[in-house]
């Protein structure tokens, strides 16, 4: 079986006032049409077919590395009209999924059992029961409880609207049948536009049975078409991923405050998070690890019984088992910190390595430099490791002691077991085993007067 998706993406998205197209606005840091791809990408033998009009070259552009064929509709002229563009994209035996670019919560299990009722003598549509179908097409059936057609609300009678069983616009259906239905579409409405909503009628005219499904709550089936209602599936999709991983076994202090970007792409067993915390892109969390209130943690792997305290902002990193960071502490891409480090509050690394056991706990920098094990870096240390033009590196070897409010100016190495003296600036190679310092001599002035302001 061989199934071709098509995915409308033209659409404007007038009512989210902005100049972004609104499939490119976001839900978890993904697209809304990055959603809808991802989860189709799960289909077995699919071909992808994404009908773009509004902003379509920054849309093709923004999302490029999609596998998809990209399919312009230039002028929208409806669903229709949107999926009449693709008629030459699927043979007659293909099963055509109709999915859209502005519903990004729907799940693989639900379009599975879609499909799974298609035939040469069925369609298969998505429908929904809403508590308030208003605005909504109506699912009209027949007394033997057969779908005979689809109202929409400005067309339906009294009775009609009392129908709380509402089209979602997802449907499956054999190439064949709807080749030939789309040919048969006409746009002889109020709108002028082509609906696909009319090859329900058709269907039903050739004796093809109308098959639904629905579902497992609304929230899947629910569009984008304002920022309220994407504020609202952005929570909606948190509360998911939140779920989740304590059903996974991670203890999360309030779950309707932390939010999961990405993907967890291993994770360990009495896992603690506290408030406001964010996951962005891929991360590993080993066991016993606990994440301390409004921290970001994005593309990083956590080694075991690591603790990261409060206002921790940390990407692209590895962090060994054992360690500690913060509060306050950032560490920025290219950061590795083997087993058993301490960064301690406002300390910043930048494309370092800390060997084992080595302690950076104050109101230092620390970028482009290897640090050996059980290093000791003072207060106040940076090192300087940019002349404007290139960058440097600085090498601090196995139990070196910094002491606080040093310059360490690249390229430079301190020594195996060094003592750098506090408010040192030191521009070349230190000894191993030596203590190092420089520091202008310090004089006292007797009978030094301070300045006085002078009277007016």
């Amino acid at each position: 079986m061989k199934i071709t998706t098509i995915i409308l993406a033209a659409g404007k998205g007038t009512r989210m006032r902005s100049e972004l197209p609104k499939i490119l606005h976001k839900i978890a840091n993904r697209s809304l049409l990055q959603h809808v791809y991802d989860m189709s990408r799960q289909l077995e033998s699919n071909t992808i077919k994404i009908v773009v009009g509004h902003g379509a070259e920054l849309v093709t552009e923004t999302l490029k590395d999609l596998e998809a064929d990209w399919i312009e509709q230039k002028q929208q002229l409806g669903t229709g009209h949107a999926v009449q563009q693709t008629i030459d994209q699927f043979t007659d035996s293909d099963i055509v999924l109709i999915l859209y670019g502005d519903v990004p919560l729907l799940k693989l299990a639900t379009v599975q059992q879609l499909i799974s009722n298609v035939n040469d003598q069925s369609l298969a549509l998505l429908t929904v029961k809403l508590a308030n179908p208003s605005g909504y097409g109506r699912i009209v059936r027949n007394d033997a409880g057969q779908v005979i057609k689809i109202t929409e609300e400005k067309d339906a009678t009294p009775n009609e609207k009392q129908i709380n069983e509402v089209n979602t616009g997802i449907m499956a259906v054999q190439g064949e049948q709807l080749k030939k239905w789309l040919n048969q579409l006409d746009n002889s409405n109020a709108q002028g536009e082509y609906y696909l909503t009319d090859v329900i009628e058709m269907a039903v005219a050739d004796q093809i049975n109308i098959i639904t499904c629905q579902p497992e709550t609304e929230d899947e089936v629910l569009g984008v078409n304002n920022r309220i209602q994407l504020s609202y599936l952005e929570r909606i999709y948190q509360q998911e991923q939140a779920n989740s991983l304590m059903e996974r076994g991670i203890t999360l202090k309030d779950p309707m405050r932390f939010d999961q970007r990405g993907s967890i792409e291993s994770l360990g067993q009495d896992i603690e998070i506290d408030i406001n915390v964010i996951l962005e892109g891929k991360n590993s969390i080993g066991s016993h690890v606990k994440i301390g209130a409004n921290t970001q943690i994005k593309n990083t792997i956590i080694g075991d019984h690591v603790e990261i305290l409060a206002n921790c902002v940390i990407e692209d990193a590895v962090i060994g088992q054992g360690s500690r960071i913060g509060p306050f502490a950032r560490l920025r891409p290219e950061s590795v910190l083997a087993n058993d480090v301490h960064i301690g509050n406002f300390v910043e690394i930048k494309k370092s390595s800390v060997a084992s056991g080595s302690k950076i706990n104050h109101l230092s920098y620390i970028g482009d430099t290897t640090v050996g094990s059980k290093v000791n870096i003072g207060a106040g240390t940076i090192t300087c490791n940019y002349d404007g033009v290139n960058k440097f590196r600085t090498v601090i070897e196995d139990g070196a002691f910094i002491g606080s409010d040093t310059q360490l100016v690249a390229p430079v190495t301190i020594g195996r077991n060094a003592t750098i003296g506090a408010g040192s600036t030191i521009t070349k190679d230190s000894p191993e085993n030596q203590l190092t310092l420089s520091r202008a001599k310090q004089m006292s002035l007797a009978g030094w007067q301070r300045p006085v302001k002078q009277e007016k």
